[in-house]
């Protein structure tokens, strides 16, 4: 019997592995269950702290109908108090779910249901590098982080009322630290890399490892989908693992400047993992997208500058086999877990030189007798806040490649056009200095010198590829493999997109001789796949060729002439992905059912045809035509891909029990796909799913026009249950509106019009 998982997937976004937790957690004495009442804007307005704060002067915070904030302050310090302030307003229940992920602390959440999720977590240690880290700060990050902090902790600890999640998840208001931060910042920028290595451990020592080993590596393939374990669900949802980002030179524009948009790709579950603001005091003057609970912005426009990243996908740890080291090579703790309604608990941490062994914990896979140890960038003294810091100040390309040196986690692919033209490209990140990759094994020997001597010094965005003003005119960027764009790149990672995404991006960027706003626009919702496209007709060819012809006529003849886009209305879309459903499992080693990375994208597009081919005829022509036949009656029932493909507006306490529902907001049928430029992600498709990752946020801008910019989220800005600004903006992002974002004084007071003022003590 083989195995199958193409079920409904519930895990959502950064609290995907927590909310299962909370499922049974509700149940606890003394949880009651939420029932959030309306609250209208004015009301939040009302409730945000005014008076008496720690500020040098009065701060005016200007205000839109979906409750995105302006924020005009004559010091550089009163700003970064207001935007700590805000974000702990907007967010504050988001912010502490994330310290207590990053802190290893959900078991104070939901007791022993936690407890290995909480030692896998404290074994990974993203506040190991803080101290370091804060040590070697700038005076000017370190007072701009201190400010922030500030506005922060007034807002969590003086604003009366706490969320309404607090009650259910018994937590109570703590003030946050510099570490804190840091950690949280380590969490979202953790190796995304994390999650194939670890389900290869438990492969190796098969009979087959060394086959798929060496098929990953042709495919570039990690895990199909995030592991269906709540660990595997907290680390997918909290890295930064997808985005699209273009750029267009000025000569290529109808405007005459410079074109920029950015996609980030991460968690559909709400409230969302970006905040919008817009800023300007002293030394700042921008619009972007932040992460809440981090001073910095990721992605954003000043008046001289766009910005935006996709991950990298950059091999930004190495796995150690430690378990030969001296036992005084080895520093043990011990970690005490607190657990909600039970006894503490106590657990082993293991650190070597080659990092922390992560095979201690139950929830990764290892071999009787075996430690392996995970070292990674995250845990050395790398400087992202300063970095970013930077970047949102800088007033040209020059310096704003400058401000990446000494940036680490997660690696970017960092895009960039500037108002005097130039469009360009960096490698963000700090890397091991590899000349390679094992080829036989992910894992390397401690006791080898060689193993760890590219450790021994460390690349940043000074040493690694970097392209500017490429002779098109365009650039695009889609979680590629840097050699698709520079010649003989050094060693960076396994895993990257299929290269899906990019070939589609760069044709629509091309296929005009001139393009606008309006076209980028349009580009960040195309539901385009050409390499399904090819694969289609592929698997058609191979039906068509079987004695008799092909089975099941009718439903064939909907996939014939595909042209690879999934919208919503597709039957075409339907048809190949059930056919893909029950036929790629039954191409698996046995055993592995849907699991691992044979599932994925990469593997698919690489191998599928080739393994068709490669079968007995015999056996080929029983594997079509049973693949067919199970998908045959599925096809039958839907209509098109929209009707089973969902997106689904939740908050992540959906996953409670019987109470889940009350926290759905809405479901509607969607387009696109795995490595469509509007990514959609799913596994393999047996019938009607959620999407739990894709695209989620989206950002243009015109460099001819300081007010030209525009921002929208799916969901909405405010993190309060029950807020009419929690989920406002899913229209406009199902409609493919936005929100504009000036820079211009006067167009910011016209369109923000709400005003409140915070007054010093």
């Amino acid at each position: 019997m083989r195995a199958r998982s193409r079920g409904r997937r519930q895990g959502v976004g950064i609290a995907g592995g927590a909310a299962l937790l909370l499922a049974l957690a509700a149940l606890l004495p003394g949880c009651a269950a939420l029932s959030p009442r309306p609250v209208g804007i004015e009301q939040r307005l009302a409730a945000l702290p005014r008076e008496g704060l720690a500020l040098q002067r009065p701060v005016t915070i200007r205000w839109n109908d979906h409750l995105v904030p302006w924020i005009e302050a004559e010091t550089d310090a009163d700003l970064a108090f207001a935007l700590g302030l805000v974000h702990g307003h907007l967010r504050g229940a988001q912010i502490a779910l994330l310290r207590m992920v990053a802190r290893g602390r959900l078991s104070e959440i939901a007791g022993p249901l936690a407890r290995d999720i909480d030692h896998a977590l404290r074994i990974l240690d993203f506040g190991r590098a803080a101290p370091a880290v804060e040590a070697a700060w700038p005076p000017e990050t370190r007072e701009f982080v201190a400010a922030f902090l500030a506005g922060l902790n007034h807002a969590t600890l003086r604003s009366g009322r706490p969320p309404p999640e607090f009650a259910l998840l018994g937590l109570s208001p703590e003030p946050y630290t510099a570490a804190d931060m840091l950690a949280i910042g380590r969490l979202a920028g953790l190796d995304i890399n994390w999650l194939a290595l670890f389900s290869l451990l438990r492969d190796r020592g098969d009979p087959g490892f060394a086959t798929l080993w060496q098929r990953v590596l042709e495919a570039g393939a990690g895990l199909a989908e995030p592991e269906a374990t709540p660990l595997g669900a907290i680390l997918s949802g909290s890295a930064r693992g997808g985005s699209n980002t273009v750029a267009v030179a000025p000569w290529r524009s109808e405007s005459g400047a410079a074109l920029f948009a950015s996609d980030p790709h991460l968690g559909l579950s709400l409230p969302n993992l970006w905040l919008i603001a817009g800023m300007r005091s002293p030394s700042w003057h921008l619009v972007g997208l932040m992460v809440p609970g981090l001073p910095i912005i990721g992605i954003g426009r000043n008046p001289d500058l766009a910005w935006g990243g996709t991950n990298l996908r950059a091999a930004s740890s190495d796995l150690f086999d430690v378990s030969r080291l001296p036992p005084e090579q080895v520093e043990e703790r011990e970690e005490v877990i607190r657990q909600r309604l039970w006894f503490g608990a106590r657990r082993r941490v293991r650190v070597t030189p080659f990092g922390p062994v992560v095979t201690d914990a139950a929830l990764v896979p290892s071999r009787p007798g075996e430690a392996i140890a995970l070292r990674w960038i995250g845990h050395e003294p790398t400087d992202e806040v300063t970095a970013l810091l930077r970047a949102a100040r800088a007033r040209s390309a020059a310096e704003f490649r400058k401000s990446f040196a000494g940036f680490g986690v997660s690696p970017q692919n960092m895009l960039y056009a500037d108002r005097a033209g130039r469009i360009g490209r960096l490698v963000a990140a700090t890397l091991p200095a590899r000349t390679g990759f094992p080829a036989e094994d992910p894992v390397l020997d401690a006791a080898d010198p060689a193993a760890a001597a590219p450790w021994r010094r460390l690349w940043d965005s000074r040493d690694l590829p970097w392209l500017e003003d490429p002779p098109e005119g365009v650039l695009a960027s889609a979680n590629e493999n840097p050699a698709t764009w520079t010649e003989a790149p050094p060693p960076i990672g396994w895993f990257f997109s299929d290269g899906d995404r990019l070939e589609r991006l760069r044709a629509l960027l091309l296929a005009r001789p001139r393009l606008s706003a309006a076209d980028l626009t349009a580009l960040q919702a195309d539901t385009r796949a050409p390499k399904a496209a090819a694969l289609a007709e592929g698997l058609l060819a191979r039906l068509d060729a079987l004695p008799g012809g092909p089975p099941e006529p009718a439903m064939l003849a909907r996939l014939r002439g595909w042209d690879g886009d999934y919208a919503a209305e597709s039957e075409a879309a339907l048809v190949f992905e059930l056919l893909l459903g029950h036929l790629v499992p039954l191409l698996l080693p046995e055993g592995r059912g849907g699991r691992g990375p044979e599932t994925g994208w990469n593997f698919i597009t690489t191998f599928l045809l080739r393994d068709l081919d490669a079968l007995p005829p015999a056996r080929r022509e029983a594997v079509l035509r049973q693949a067919v036949a199970e998908a045959a009656p599925l096809a039958a029932r839907h209509r098109d891909w929209g009707e089973v493909h969902r997106l689904r507006a939740a908050h992540w306490l959906v996953n409670l029990p019987l109470l889940g529902r009350r926290f759905v907001f809405g479901d509607w049928p969607v387009g696109g796909s795995r490595e469509t430029p509007m990514k959609t992600g799913h596994g393999l498709v047996g019938g009607r799913h959620e999407v739990t990752f894709g695209s989620m946020a989206r950002h243009v801008s015109d460099l001819a026009d300081p007010d030209a910019n525009w921002f929208v989220l799916f969901g909405g800005q405010d993190g309060w249950l029950g807020s009419a600004a929690f989920a406002d903006q899913v229209a406009l992002w199902r409609e493919r509106r936005a929100i504009r974002m000036p820079l211009r004084p006067e167009t910011v007071a016209a369109e923000f019009p709400r005003v409140t003022v915070l007054r010093p003590r």
